[in-house]
């Protein structure tokens, strides 16, 4: 979409700030239904009205590159967000961070209302092999009459005035994770100002451009800007809908730690005949060592791992015992005979922390073999916490199994001397991390958003105790703010992975809820 087209969308659909009127009395969670109710049907008749709009400006928003470590086409991508919003009649401020892409803040006050919220996405996406993706075009918005996984076709994005169906997909970088939530958010925002259609609540924007970095500068601009951030609630609108396909509520989430394990072996790579039996091979002493780390079930061996895991209470029991059953399916489609996780089901898994292997890399594979000894191998692991785990103290537990199993370990690349004079030589460096989130499931505040999300969609949400990923959601618990999660993606989306997708039936219904929270959300 050029900037005419969104400037015009700004002057003829948004209402002046005072358009948003009364919150007036607290509404009984009956009237507040209602009101999300009506909100997401009148977010649903303007998007059917302007699918071609709102799909140009969302394609125009995912072909800019976005990569987190990207500084800048992140700097770009902060730009033309805030001409997005500045067409939504929003005075967005860019909260700068040296060297890296603002963070964009906005802020809408609503006469009478009692709470304020905040609606946190982000804008940056995580790293893309273009060699593996679609036409080799990460960047390159693509529309699929379905699922690519399921034999799909690409077909062309209609003409003006053409209609998109549900299970229609966009493929393209941070299609689902986390662009769609955006445009969503500002989506309903215009459609509420079309329809004079007043806000419940205070509005406060927050679009973060490094989340997939780890977040390294959101908790210093948070505190630098503490006063404008002070609010009752933060909604994340990242992550997705439950694997049944039901509107998912979040009432925590994940930390995570990333670390980089590297194990030596000859200062040079040898020829395999020549000196195979005698010259260590660091591929298959990394191999050793990852798989000491783990037993036949998953579960994790380090010492003392899964100390300090604060267990779920009566409420979480009880919404884990009302989630769909979706492990059946899940293992047919992925093809898993066996789950990890000694029979336990994935929802209750979610309660304990992980260690992932993210990628091994040593020498050389496929056409590239060679017949040699590597030099070296090395393994990129991240793990996910749970509430009360540090990341600091778990990697110090990684650490330490590693140096049980007889390994010399360095922070910075040892010399050749000291890989001469241990036996057993490995680097391990600590890539950051932060601790986990968890929300009580019965504050009002909880409780009404839990509402409002199924007079929205219609159908009962599934409350799940904490989403399996990972956002920094602990600067915001530190200043005694709720968080809560309101996910849109279609599970399968391929977030983090080649090829991610967002169905448009869930993009559809992400507006409609962002619609419904902004107009029926009270307690």
């Amino acid at each position: 979409m050029t900037m005419r087209m969104v400037t015009l969308i700004g002057i003829c659909l948004i209402l002046p700030q005072a358009g948003y009127a009364g919150g007036g009395e607290k509404s009984t969670r009956a009237a507040a239904s209602q009101n999300a109710e009506a909100a997401a049907a009148t977010v649903r008749e303007y998007r059917q009205a302007h699918e071609q709009a709102i799909m140009e400006e969302f394609r125009e928003f995912l072909s800019i590159p976005n990569i987190a470590s990207d500084a800048p086409n992140i700097t770009r991508n902060a730009e033309r967000l805030k001409e997005m919003m500045k067409a939504r009649g929003l005075e967005p401020q860019a909260l700068e961070i040296p060297g890296r892409g603002p963070v964009m803040f906005a802020e809408i006050r609503t006469p009478g209302a009692k709470h304020t919220v905040i609606f946190y996405a982000h804008y940056d996406g995580q790293p893309v092999d273009a060699a593996v993706w679609i036409g080799n075009k990460p960047f390159e918005p693509v529309l699929f009459a379905g699922a690519l996984a399921a034999g799909a076709k690409q077909i062309p994005f209609p003409e003006a005035g053409g209609h998109y169906e549900d299970n229609w997909r966009i493929y393209a970088r941070s299609a689902s994770d986390d662009k769609a939530a955006v445009v969503g958010i500002l989506t309903a925002l215009d459609a509420l100002r079309a329809k004079h259609i007043p806000l419940s609540v205070n509005v406060k924007l927050l679009f973060e451009g490094e989340e997939e970095a780890g977040s390294p500068n959101l908790e210093s601009v948070v505190s630098a800007h503490r006063e404008q951030m002070a609010s009752d609630l933060l909604l994340v609108c990242d992550g997705p809908a439950d694997q049944s396909g039901r509107p998912q509520v979040a009432f925590g989430n994940r930390g995570v730690l990333g670390a980089e394990l590297t194990v030596y072996g000859p200062a040079r790579a040898l020829h395999s005949g020549h000196y195979g039996n005698w010259a260590p091979n660091p591929a298959m002493r990394l191999a050793q060592l990852l798989a000491s780390m783990k037993d036949a079930d998953g579960h994790v061996l380090i010492d003392g791992f899964y100390d300090d895991v604060v267990p779920f209470g009566p409420l979480e029991r009880k919404a884990i015992g009302e989630a769909p059953q979706n492990e059946p399916a899940l293992e047919k489609e992925l093809g898993i005979a066996q789950p990890d996780g000694g029979g336990r089901r994935l929802i209750e898994l979610l309660a304990l922390p992980t260690l992932n292997v993210r990628g091994i890399r040593s020498a050389y594979v496929g056409e590239q073999s060679q017949n040699v000894i590597p030099e070296r191998a090395v393994a990129s692991i991240d793990m996910r916490l749970v509430k009360n785990i540090e990341p600091e103290k778990q990697f110090a537990r990684l650490k330490a199994h590693i140096e049980k199993q007889g390994y010399t370990v360095f922070e910075r690349e040892p010399t050749l001397e000291e890989r001469g004079k241990y036996p057993r030589v490995a680097r391990l460096v600590y890539e950051g991390g932060y601790p986990a989130t968890r929300t009580p499931m019965d504050l009002p505040a909880a409780v009404a958003v839990l509402g409002v999300v199924g007079a929205a969609t219609g159908e009962k949400p599934v409350a799940l105790p904490i989403l399996g990923g990972s956002v920094p959601m602990y600067i915001f618990e530190n200043l005694r703010m709720p968080v809560i999660g309101v996910p849109i993606a279609n599970y399968d989306n391929s977030q983090h992975s080649t090829n991610e997708n967002i169905r448009l039936g869930n993009f559809w219904r992400g507006m409609e809820t962002y619609g419904g929270l902004m107009a029926g959300l009270e307690w």
